[in-house]
């Protein structure tokens, strides 16, 4: 029988910032370098700003400045200020904090009194002032541990709170804050709290129109009719009919952006399709209705239940406890105020039909293909092994590694095979393309069901019905850092914007970058990036060096992807920036622009100087062909 050692020594007590330092994830979700839009870096901004957002809802304070650089975070609020006796205690004591009182706080973002002190046990430096009427008092921590707190001080600062951290990177490891993510951050504080102003690096955020602001600035092209914008208490709905496929929508509770949606977008997708119904007495599909909907809902809600710490999916099933259920509260909503609108500009009400029947029609001319296109996907499934899959889908709400699910699509037996030998079977799936996609550019879905290559993606990534079924977070496009694989990459990215934009609006979609050289000596391998890591190598290691070119993914072993698609894997985000048409970004890498993609390749293409002309005029032309 084996020897029984638990006993009292066994048993261990935490403080509060070792608990949040060994398990992070608890308290800011999934750690990540800075190429997702949910990594724990934004998270720990988040935190900070969720603050000072509910100071400016209790009417104090219109103004946040928000500054970064070399990782370094500050936020500047001017808001009431944390009680200067109480500095310290609010940013290192779990459980401390202003908002425990419900009539004070009974719709604030966070609850918990948790945020702060994760931002600070993560950081290697974290340091925090509070004004108030004339005085001051600071305090700096290290990894949570105080550093050095000042007495009480005379200042003229006018009165609010000051934040400043440096995430640590013994947890994130080498990340890198990039603006896209964080501006459309401070976007959607703005769109929620109309009358605040946002300063990021010196730039303003503000919203005059709120969701409706929201939508113009984000809707891709022109919308089939005027944005429909309404609102009532605790609830505001923005919504129009765009000219791409899918579902598009924006969620918020409390201010807080529900990423992955939860009962309030539920019950809107619901309601919306039901109240259009009946407006027009008529039995449609809620599919075709919602085709194309481009939407944002924001509700207020009492003491929110969320899916996690991170506040992405709310889980609260009824607007406040013992109150309305979430389904009957916007259903009820949109039935007053949407129908009153439809009757209203009939105008309106007739192109959301012409909209539906549209929609109508062409699901019905693609039933017949749908059907033979899954039979076509399950037998290849079967029998070309295309798709090599992993044991854990984003769907698996049990599993807590399902944030980690990633599908690489890759070109080619070699590649694909070293990728698949080097995953782990866990969370990484691996899709063998063969050949190049076909440039969709222009082109119906029908496409879609009719190339079996495309059909086969969807199948795999099984977003066919609904966008919400995607079995993984991470959609990697992995393929050779030379002309053809340049080419592959963009025919891809036009089938996902073309067809399926939400995955890259949704932040869903990355390129893996692979090292375009290894240098090595006996004592010392490193992998380089770019020309300049590998000369920078060369001075490290020596003249002597062996330097290998990697002309493809299929050249580099099993044993060595693994340091290339394991823990530091670097991955770049697709990002569509602000006011991005998918049209235009289309007609720019598949129409007939020759100049302009040919400057795109030479700041984009990562090869050596010395090839770059020959590869340019390699890659225009086929480029050219395709078009």
């Amino acid at each position: 029988m084996a020897e029984n050692n638990y006993t009292e020594d066994n048993i261990r007590s935490l403080d509060w910032k070792e608990h949040i330092r060994l398990r992070p994830g608890m308290y800011i979700g999934k750690l990540g370098d800075g190429a997702s839009a949910d990594d724990g870096i934004y998270i720990l901004l988040k935190e900070v700003i969720d603050n000072c957002i509910d100071e400016f809802v209790m009417g104090n304070g219109k103004k946040i400045i928000v500054k970064a650089k070399d990782g370094m975070i500050s936020v500047r609020d001017y808001g009431r200020g944390i009680p200067l006796g109480k500095v310290v205690d609010v940013v290192s004591k779990i459980n401390t904090g202003g908002k425990y009182d419900s009539k004070a706080f009974k719709k604030s973002v966070g609850l918990n009194g948790v945020g702060t002190k994760a931002v600070n046990a993560l950081s290697s430096h974290f340091m925090v002032y509070s004004v108030r009427d004339g005085k001051m008092r600071k305090a700096s921590f290290k990894r949570g541990e105080l550093v050095e707190e000042s007495k009480e001080l005379d200042t003229d600062e006018v009165n609010g709170t000051y934040v400043e951290f440096y995430p640590d990177e013994q947890i994130f490891k080498k990340f890198v804050f990039k603006k896209p993510y964080i501006d459309k951050m401070l976007w959607n504080y703005c769109y929620l709290n109309r009358g605040l102003s946002i300063y990021f690096n010196g730039e303003k955020f503000m919203s005059k129109d709120g969701l409706k602001d929201l939508l113009e600035n984000n809707i891709d092209g022109d919308p089939l009719y005027p944005i429909i914008h309404l609102e009532g208490e605790d609830i505001e709905v923005a919504f129009t009919h765009g000219r791409t496929y899918g579902e598009d929508y924006y969620s918020f509770v409390n201010g807080q952006h529900t990423t992955q949606g939860g009962t309030h977008q539920s019950a809107f997708r619901e309601a919306v399709a039901k109240v259009i119904k009946d407006f027009f007495n008529k039995n449609y599909e809620s599919s075709d209705v919602r085709q194309s909907i481009v939407a944002a809902v924001a509700v207020k809600v009492v003491e929110p239940v969320f899916e996690s710490q991170t506040k992405t999916k709310l889980g609260s099933q009824e607007i406040e406890p013992g109150g309305k259920s979430m389904r009957a509260f916007i259903n009820d909503f949109l039935k007053v105020k949407l129908d009153n609108f439809l009757h209203r500009n009939p105008d309106v009400a007739e192109i959301i039909e012409r909209k539906i029947k549209q929609s109508e029609k062409e699901r019905k001319e693609l039933s017949g293909i749908r059907k033979l296109a899954r039979e076509r996907a399950k037998k290849a499934s079967l029998h070309n092994k295309k798709l090599r899959d992993c044991r854990v889908h984003l769907t698996d709400l049990k599993n807590d590694r399902r944030e980690q699910t990633t599908l690489f699509i890759t070109e080619g037996d070699s590649a694909s095979g070293s990728i698949t030998k080097s995953r782990d079977v866990n969370t990484q799936a691996v899709f063998s393309l063969r050949g190049k996609p076909l440039n969709s550019y222009g082109l119906t879905k029908k496409v879609v069901y009719e190339n079996e290559e495309f059909n086969l993606i969807q199948a795999a990534l099984d977003i066919e019905e609904d966008m919400d079924n995607l079995r993984y977070n991470k959609i990697v496009i992995a393929t050779d850092a030379d002309v053809d694989g340049m080419h592959i990459r963009m025919l891809l990215l036009t089938f996902f914007l073309r067809f399926f934009p939400d995955l890259v609006k949704r932040n869903h979609v990355y390129v893996l970058q692979t090292p375009l050289f290894r240098v090595r000596n006996k004592k010392k391998t490193i992998y380089c990036y770019s020309d300049e890591e590998r000369q920078r190598a060369v001075s490290e290691l020596g003249k002597n060096a062996e330097i290998t070119r990697f002309k493809g993914l299929g050249e580099i072993s099993p044993d060595e992807f693994k340091n290339f698609i394991g823990e530091d894997i670097r991955l770049e985000p697709v990002l569509l920036t602000k006011g991005a048409s998918i049209e235009d970004i289309l007609e720019f890498f598949m129409g007939k622009n020759t100049p302009n993609r040919q400057e795109f390749i030479m700041d984009n293409l990562r090869v050596e100087k010395d090839l770059e002309e020959e590869l340019l005029k390699e890659a225009n032309q086929n480029l050219d062909k395709a078009s």
